[in-house]
């Protein structure tokens, strides 16, 4: 006997809006039942006048996004999104949470691409729908066709205060170690041209260098890191790019460096972050410091 082979199923998260009355979920589970559609997933983000729902749900190989949108257009939802996706998609939203913050508390400035992950979106804008962050100075952006509900915001906003609140309890700098030179001098800072030394008894500890482009280059010594110099240099390198006639400068370093995004907080700066691969790069706005002449 030759049984019928049936196709695969495939995984889809979709997102709809419902008008907020009731009966409108039942309708739409209804209308998937009928179809053989199986929802595996829900999240519900209230709204005032309407309903966005998210849902994982489980379709013949044969289905794609147009079926999904018509499914769900005649149950009543609109501004239909779409995508494929794993079971993954199926782990506990909590638990998503959870396993989130904790890898941010491990790596801070991993924060653009932890969230930009958690949310189902880019880091940096580019899509249709951005969420503004705000670390500290700096404004992290992530982005997404689909746009970001109430909730969502609330929650990034939330994640946000997390990451400030780690990094400023991290702001204590740590005590010169012994018999390291020029321990508790005060450093001297002296601008060049398109440079900003720092120097500690004639030595020099740390230099930044404004690039025509306005990317900034940063060098503190090993045994001078973690005593402001770094926050100090790109303070200045920021005033001193202002006076060469450079409205932005640009600061690019590797995704797992730790000390960046705590030394742009500590400047005061107004800074926008993203991560895009192995790079991390910040921008700041200089135009309205005081420029510093060298």
């Amino acid at each position: 006997m030759i049984r019928p082979v049936h196709p695969d199923p495939m995984l889809w998260r979709v997102r709809t809006t419902l008008p907020d009355r009731p009966g409108a979920l039942a309708a739409l589970a209804a209308a998937c039942g009928d179809a053989g559609v199986n929802i595996l997933g829900l999240q519900i983000f209230p709204g005032v006048e309407a309903v966005t729902d998210e849902l994982v749900l489980r379709t013949p190989e044969d289905w794609g996004a147009p079926e999904i949108a018509d499914l769900l257009a005649r149950a009543g939802g609109h501004s239909v999104s779409t995508a494929p996706c794993t079971e993954a998609a199926l782990t506990d939203q909590p638990t998503r949470y959870v396993q989130a913050a904790r890898s941010i508390l491990a790596r801070p400035a991993s924060f653009p691409e932890v969230v930009a992950r958690l949310f189902d979106a880019e880091a940096g804008p580019g899509a249709q729908d951005v969420m503004d962050l705000v670390v500290g100075d700096v404004q992290v952006q992530v982005s997404r066709s689909a746009p970001f509900t109430a909730t969502e915001h609330a929650r990034g906003a939330a994640m946000a205060d997390l990451v400030s609140a780690v990094l400023e309890r991290g702001h204590a700098v740590p005590r010169p170690a012994a018999g390291r030179v020029g321990t508790g001098a005060t450093p001297e800072y002296v601008a060049d041209g398109d440079s900003v030394a720092a120097t500690v008894d004639g030595v020099p500890v740390g230099l930044a260098t404004v690039g025509v482009d306005g990317e900034v280059t940063l060098r503190v010594d090993p045994a001078w890191q973690r005593r402001g110099i770094g926050t100090r240099l790109l303070v200045d390198a920021a005033r001193l790019a202002n006076g060469l006639g450079v409205d932005e400068i640009l600061l690019a370093t590797r995704s797992d460096n730790q000390a960046v995004l705590p030394m742009v907080m500590a400047t005061g700066l107004r800074g926008r972050i993203r991560m895009a691969g192995d790079t991390l790069t910040v921008r700041i706005a200089v135009r309205d410091l005081k420029p510093l002449r060298a």
